[in-house]
């Protein structure tokens, strides 16, 4: 079972700018569907090695926040001493994928098909090839970039992120209690009091909740009020 934990929503943005790489190689980009307000990724960086036909393959996965961070890994991991530094990543309902010099589809795309098939996300993929002497071929080269892809991604510890989402009420002063000890029981976060809301007896409360926790609350919130509150949601 993958180990839960929340992350703050604005961590999830996405940057609009992609960073380019020194070599100018075969690039593809594309957008896949959206999951929604939980993801699964791994914990921390995993390695596999494995040699094929006298050329040897080093996958290295990594959790990455965004495309920046992905390019931050690719800077990191690479090795420019190797024949190829192929990799893919998928941040959202983003991927790249670059073959590094391999011929075009055989390299980065099986790499990011690895990704997709293990339902990772915020994930990068940089498969460094050692060439041997032994030509794999258009089908060898697909079955070793996505095979150890794949391998390495089975290895790698993961975990489920839940987005924490945003909300406010307006709570009269004498029902402060009652809504703190419901705030509590759900683990919320970030919790800010606003007594300037131009309404006599009035306080805004606002505070971050899981986003699968969010209508649990507020349903929570009016069953152990007396009075009707006013909820606001982003």
């Amino acid at each position: 079972m993958p180990v839960s934990i929340t992350i703050p929503s604005t961590q999830h943005r996405i940057y609009a700018s992609l960073f380019a790489i020194a070599k100018s190689n075969k690039t593809t980009m594309a957008s896949t569907s959206n999951s929604g307000g939980a993801f699964t990724t791994i914990q921390e960086r995993v390695t596999f090695e494995k040699e094929i036909k006298k050329s040897k393959f080093i996958a290295i996965a990594g959790p990455i926040p965004d495309e920046k961070s992905a390019m931050s890994f690719l800077s990191q991991v690479r090795d420019p001493r190797a024949t190829h530094n192929c990799w893919a990543y998928k941040v959202g309902d983003q991927y790249r994928s670059n073959d590094d010099g391999e011929p075009s589809g055989t390299a980065g795309k099986p790499i990011q098909t690895a990704i997709d098939s293990s339902g990772i996300d915020r994930v990068m993929v940089v498969v460094i090839r050692y060439f041997g002497g032994i030509k794999l071929g258009t089908g060898g080269l697909v079955r070793a970039y996505g095979g150890v892809a794949s391998e390495c991604l089975r290895n790698a510890p993961t975990c489920l992120v839940k987005t924490k989402v945003p909300m406010g009420v307006e709570v009269p002063f004498d029902l402060l209690g009652v809504v703190y000890h419901q705030l509590q029981s759900f683990h919320v976060e970030d919790i800010k009091q606003d007594y300037d809301t131009g309404k006599d007896g009035i306080s805004m409360v606002s505070f971050k909740v899981d986003f699968d926790q969010a209508e649990k609350l507020e349903d929570a919130l009016k069953a152990n009020c007396s009075r009707e509150l006013e909820f606001y949601k982003r």
